[in-house]
C-alpha cells in the first residue's frame, strides 16, 4: 500500500526528530533499547528513515522520552489549547493545580501552600524546581539558608539539596511552580532597570 503524499513527508520528519531526541537526553542507542524492549537494530533504522515508524514502535519511545506521541510525529497542534485546571490535594496539604496537560521535561504548576508549622521537614529529590510568589508570604528552607519570599519574589533550585517550604505567616501562600525532573533549569530573562 503506498503512503499519500502528505503523510509521506511528516513521517519523513520522523527519524531525524527520533534521533534528536535521543541525543538531546545523553541516550546511547543500547539504553534506549533496554528502556524500551526495541532492538538496537531497530532504532538504528528508525533514527536513520530505513525503517518506517508504525504505532508499536512510536508508543514506547514516546513513553522513554516523556513527550506526547504527537511530539514524535510532528502532529500540527489542533483544538482547544486551554488547559482544564484540575485542583489536587497534595499529601501534605495544601493544593496542586497542574497547568501543563503534557508529560514533557518542564511542568508548571500552580500550589496553595498551607502552614505546615515551624520544624522543617527537609527533602530530597531529582531535579529543578522555580517557584515565584503570586500571594502570601512563602518560607523556603534550602539547605542552610531560611528564607521569606513574597509576592513577586522567585526563587530557583536544585531539589537535590534538602529543602522545604510553607507558609511563612498562618495564611495560604500561591506559588507558581515549574519543575524540570532530569534537573532543566530555567531562563528567566529580565528588562535592566534604569
Amino acid at each position: 500500500m503506498d503512503t499519500p503524499a502528505p503523510y509521506r513527508a511528516v513521517l519523513d520528519e520522523v527519524a531525524p526528530r527520533l534521533r534528536r531526541l535521543r541525543t538531546q537526553r545523553g541516550l546511547t542507542l543500547a539504553a534506549l533499547s533496554e528502556e524500551t524492549g526495541i532492538s538496537k537494530s531497530t532504532l538504528s533504522r528508525l533514527e536513520s528513515g530505513q525503517r518506517r515508524p508504525s504505532l508499536e514502535l512510536l508508543l514506547p519511545l514516546a513513553s522513554a522520552y516523556h513527550v506526547p506521541l504527537d511530539d514524535l510525529v510532528g502532529a500540527p497542534e489542533v483544538g482547544d489549547p486551554r488547559v482544564r485546571l484540575t485542583p489536587r490535594p497534595l499529601a501534605n496539604g495544601g493544593t496542586v493545580v497542574p497547568l501543563t496537560r503534557t508529560p514533557g521535561p518542564l511542568q508548571a504548576y500552580k500550589m496553595l501552600i498551607p502552614d505546615r508549622g515551624s520544624e522543617p521537614d527537609l527533602r530530597t529529590h531529582e531535579g529543578y524546581e522555580w517557584l515565584y510568589v503570586l500571594d502570601g508570604r512563602l518560607r523556603l528552607v534550602l539547605a542552610e539558608h531560611d528564607l521569606i519570599l513574597g509576592p513577586g519574589e522567585a526563587a530557583e533550585f536544585d531539589t537535590r539539596l534538602p529543602h522545604w517550604f510553607s507558609s511563612a505567616d498562618g495564611r495560604p501562600v500561591e506559588v507558581l511552580s515549574l519543575f524540570g525532573r532530569q534537573g532543566e533549569r530555567m531562563h528567566v530573562r529580565a528588562k535592566p532597570s534604569g
